[in-house]
């Protein structure tokens, strides 16, 4: 009985200390006061995005008080989705970090897998680094780059989203149903809205891993009521329900698929080529036959020195037996 009761303490305990391995004790001068599990809205859209663990904590710095709140995603790409959607209205681009934004009081920054978000105080780069140190697991793959083909110009701040599945998709870009962006074939969509002479229209560019791919799935797109479709390369770019048809198409027109190519073989180097091998062939020659004469020079001037300076028989002589006598 005793043990079973210690079991069932233990696994009620369990969730509390897994819940407290993300955030340190203590941010700058800032010592926590409490930590607890933030809520999770949307948890089907957290879901897609990977979200591992969370955690909430509460810092004091005698009257000053911060709150943390850390997110731990499967990957970066999950970390960019889950920053997307984090972020507020009215947040101004940071240099924190590679993405980052803050407000008056807050800071958002990514940092590999994990979202973290500061309110009530913005930490310096000191305490930054302080704290991203004692993060576990950290995912150090590159931030995806469907981001970089939303156009600029008319772009409203921070309505870009990311979106990785069906759930995400409705939330964010309901006009689409599931079936056409075919998520099974590895879509991932990168979301804006912009701003136009006539009204606000959303972009959506759909990134598959092929071109093939985007090209049997494009007919789809064009069949939804109110959508203008483009394709370049993997990429389906759609506007939904713009109010002007021609402020589309100078949306889509932006959108252009640059292929990046990385040639996946072997460099040669000065080691590969056979006139340098010959050369430090010789040169390793000449310091050897160098090293000969010297050593040579050396030993024959100390032999000399010794039958000069030394009277009666040389100290290295032969030894002689006389079987003779």
């Amino acid at each position: 009985m005793a043990s079973n009761s210690i079991m069932k303490l233990f696994l009620m305990l369990l969730p509390l200390v897994a819940s407290a391995a993300i955030l340190p004790d203590t941010v700058g001068t800032f010592h926590r006061t409490g930590t607890s599990q933030p809520a999770v809205s949307d948890k089907a859209v957290w879901d897609e995005y990977g979200l591992k663990s969370s955690e909430f904590g509460a810092f004091e710095d005698g009257k000053q008080k911060l709150t943390v709140t850390a997110w731990q995603l499967q990957d970066t790409t999950g970390a960019l989705a889950a920053f997307d959607w984090l972020r507020p209205a009215g947040a101004t681009a940071s240099t924190a970090a590679k993405l980052a934004a803050e407000t008056k009081d807050g800071l958002l920054l990514v940092h590999g897998n994990y979202v973290l978000s500061f309110a009530g105080y913005k930490p310096t780069k000191e305490e930054l680094d302080a704290v991203t140190g004692t993060l576990k697991n950290v995912d150090a793959t590159a931030l995806p780059v469907l981001a970089s083909y939303l156009p600029v110009e008319g772009l409203v701040a921070n309505s870009e989203r990311y979106i990785t599945g069906p759930a995400g998709l409705q939330k964010f870009a309901p006009a689409v149903p599931p079936s056409v962006a075919a998520f099974h074939q590895g879509a991932e969509v990168q979301t804006g809205v912009f701003h136009g002479a006539k009204g606000d229209a959303m972009l959506a560019i759909f990134n598959y891993p092929t071109h093939q791919i985007a090209m049997q799935r494009i007919s789809d797109f064009e069949k939804l009521p109110g959508v203008v479709a483009k394709r370049s390369g993997p990429l389906v770019a759609v506007v939904l329900s713009s109010p002007d048809p021609d402020f589309a198409e100078r949306l889509l027109g932006q959108v252009r698929y640059q292929a990046a190519v990385t040639l996946d073989e072997y460099v040669p180097t000065k080691r590969d080529n056979i006139g340098v091998l010959v050369i430090n062939a010789f040169i390793l020659i000449g310091i050897l036959l160098a090293f000969a004469v010297v050593s040579g020079i050396a030993f024959g001037g100390w032999r000399a020195f010794r039958r000069r300076y030394r009277h009666g028989e040389e100290t290295d002589a032969l030894v002689t037996l006389h079987l003779s006598q």
